[in-house]
């Protein structure tokens, strides 16, 4: 008795939230990055006139792997890739904490998102470039003890 009535109102439900969904595109969506590596260069801090300031330094991660007809038992070549990322920290805390304490040859934990960009470099040309803004969590070694700065 009360399925038809109630199957008949769930569709139309369905129908005019997918109707409105697709005008507004509400969904959510994720954009998360964590590296673990060591930091290629003593952090820089910024600053560009009317913006607030912005701590960077880069951070490389490598990726390790045999090559060879056994892997099981270890034989073969060893192989290495080393990435380089661009962190960018534009939050206050966070910020201060990685330009004073973050050092070339530091091992650190970062937590951000990925974000592209353009820019002109000074010949005019314009560039492209990629950006881990750090934005949640770092953990970095100071002296013997683990550091954890983030929410």
């Amino acid at each position: 008795m009360f399925r038809r009535p109630v199957v008949q109102v769930l569709r139309q439900f369905v129908r005019h939230e997918s109707e409105v969904a697709s005008s507004l595109v509400l969904e959510r969506s994720l954009n998360r990055v964590q590296l673990l590596g060591r930091v290629g260069q003593d952090p820089v801090m910024r600053q560009v006139e009317g913006k607030n300031p912005v701590t960077i330094f880069s951070l490389a991660t490598n990726e390790m792997w045999r090559s060879g007809e056994n892997e099981t038992y270890q034989m073969g070549d060893v192989s290495q890739k080393t990435t380089w990322h661009r962190i960018s920290v534009f939050r206050p805390g966070l910020r201060d904490v990685a330009y004073q304490y973050v050092k070339k040859g530091s091992r650190i934990y970062v937590e951000g998102k990925v974000d592209y960009g353009e820019y002109t470099d000074k010949n005019n040309v314009r560039r492209q470039a990629t950006t881990i803004i750090a934005v949640k969590d770092m953990i970095f070694q100071k002296s013997c003890t683990d550091v954890r700065v983030g929410l």
